[in-house]
Order: structure tokens, then C-alpha cells, then sequence
């Protein structure tokens, strides 16, 4: 049996999440508040971690679509690198008026366009297809990702680039979905008491291993790019979740007509990491 849903599958789970939309986790408030802590020193490190997922770092004359912009943190490195024209797209009206404050502010030009838009409502006819398709942490939120990922190639230019991030799957995949749910319906008192807690256990992770936590959390910006106490609200709360081993990720958009660029292999062992997986990252390049 298949294990990528059938189209039919893939809209029923989508009409399921938008019924229960009320129960997503609210992406866009978690981003406003950390939008307030961007200074120069994080732009730098979204900057260099864009420019080695796309193996460039010179954007001149490209058009580039940020799907789930978040806090605009992606979409600024390409404007700055010369980018003709950034659009960045977003289902949540937080995260939509954060990137617009974020690009205005440290990138004054005419060259970006901020919607609020799902994925699912992406049409190419209408929204157009650009050069670099970019979205990182996104599409497992959708509800129907491997829809997701379909849209999101549609949106690509021949011989143009997309540069997606998704959840690897792990055996505790089940567990976090069932957690997820549960954190992003509760109140936001009870959220800080489980990020506690969830620090705590990474506090004695570290000690166990004979590793510097305060170090760790004074050096997370620079290896994450991310503050430390939003990335765990992040992680905790977000809501839809899917996940895909990193062979099925690669395989399945290659089937959708584009050639994997980055990386050369791909491995599946994290299938049995008894923690988050974390993002699989691949480029890839659609055929000419």
C-alpha cells in the first residue's frame, strides 16, 4: 500500500483541518513576539542559512515565494540579495502584518508583496510562478501536506528552484501529534508551564551528557537563528502535524517532474530517534 495519501484522502484531511481551524496553533502571535528580538546579528544567520540551503547567495533577477513567511526572517535575505520581486504568503493575518513590519523596516523597497493566502488557494494563474519556491517548517502544519507539496511545485518556473523543509519521521511521531493537539488548545498560562517543564528536561539532558546548558541557550540564536523560549512554543504547540521519512520526501517530488539537487543521499535513521527528528531539508530543481 501507498504511503502517500490519495487525492481524495488529501482533501478529506484538509476539510477536516479547516473544520477545526479554531484548534491550530496560533503560529502568527508566537512569530509577532519574537519579530521584536530581530537585530542584525539574527538577519546575518537566516542569511547564511539561507544561502547554503540554496546554494547561492546572489538573487538578482530571480522572483522568490516564501510560503508560511512567519516573521518575514527568510524573505529579507532575499530581497537583500537582489531578488526582482519577494512574495510571501501566509494563512495566518499575525504572521502576514509581522513580515510586512519586518521587510518595511529593514528592507525599504517596492520589491515584496505580503497576502494572506493558503497554500491550497495558491493558484498559478493568479499568483504567478516564480523562480525559487521556498518554505521551511511549513507544509507538515497544513493538514494535508503532501497537497501541500503538490501546490507548492505548480507554483515553480521551469528549471526554477524549490526548497522545501519538512518534519522527518520518527516512531514517537504519534505521541507529539496527539501532544500537539492537546498544548494548542490550552491556555496560555498552561503552555508557559509545560515550556518550563520541557526546559527542565532538556536542563538535565545536557547534565546527563556533561554539556553546558546556560552555554547552549547563549549560543542558540547563532546555531538556531531562533530564540530559544519561542522555538519550544513552537515545537510544542504546532498543530496540524505530519511527518515523512526523508527517502518518501525525495521520492515523492521527484515523481512531480523536478530532479533532487541537495542532498546527494538521503537517509532514513532517524526513523528510530526516540526525540524529534527535527527538519529534513532538500532542493530541488524543476525540469526545463
Amino acid at each position: 500500500m501507498s504511503s502517500f495519501l490519495t487525492r481524495q484522502d488529501a482533501m478529506s484531511a484538509r476539510q477536516n483541518s479547516l473544520k477545526d481551524a479554531h484548534t491550530h496553533f496560533r503560529f502568527g502571535q508566537n512569530w509577532a513576539s519574537y519579530s521584536k528580538l530581530i537585530d542584525e546579528s539574527r538577519v546575518a544567520q537566516a542569511m547564511r542559512d539561507l544561502q547554503e540551503f540554496l546554494g547561492r547567495d546572489d538573487l538578482t533577477g530571480a522572483t522568490f515565494l516564501d510560503i508560511g513567511c512567519g516573521s518575514g526572517i527568510h524573505s529579507l535575505p532575499a530581497i537583500r540579495w537582489g531578488a526582482s520581486h519577494v512574495t510571501a504568503i501566509d494563512i495566518d493575518d499575525d504572521s502576514v502584518e509581522t513580515t510586512r513590519h519586518v521587510l518595511e523596516a529593514n528592507a525599504p523597497t517596492d520589491r515584496f508583496h505580503c497576502q494572506r493566502l493558503s497554500i491550497f488557494e495558491a493558484d498559478p494563474t493568479a499568483l504567478g510562478r516564480f523562480d525559487i519556491v521556498y518554505s521551511w517548517g511549513v507544509l507538515h502544519h497544513t493538514g494535508a501536506m503532501h497537497e501541500a507539496i503538490e501546490r507548492a511545485a505548480g507554483l515553480v518556473n521551469d528549471d526554477g528552484l524549490l526548497a522545501l523543509a519538512l518534519y522527518r519521521k520518527t516512531v514517537l511521531c504519534g505521541f507529539w501529534k496527539i501532544e500537539k493537539r492537546v498544548y494548542s488548545r490550552m491556555p496560555r498560562w498552561v503552555q508557559k508551564l509545560c515550556i518550563k517543564a520541557y526546559t527542565a528536561k532538556s536542563r538535565l539532558g545536557c547534565l546527563v551528557k556533561g554539556r553546558d546548558f546556560a552555554k547552549y541557550i547563549a549560543n542558540y540564536a547563532a546555531d538556531r537563528g531562533m530564540d530559544y523560549e519561542h522555538d519550544i512554543h513552537d515545537w510544542l504547540g504546532g498543530f496540524p502535524y505530519e511527518s515523512v521519512t526523508p527517502r518518501q520526501f525525495g521520492t515523492f517530488v521527484e515523481k512531480l517532474g523536478f530532479q533532487r539537487e541537495h542532498p546527494q543521499t538521503l537517509s532514513d535513521s532517524s526513523l528510530w530517534t526516540l526525540s524529534s527528528g527535527g527538519c529534513q531539508e532538500i532542493r530541488f530543481r524543476k525540469a526545463a
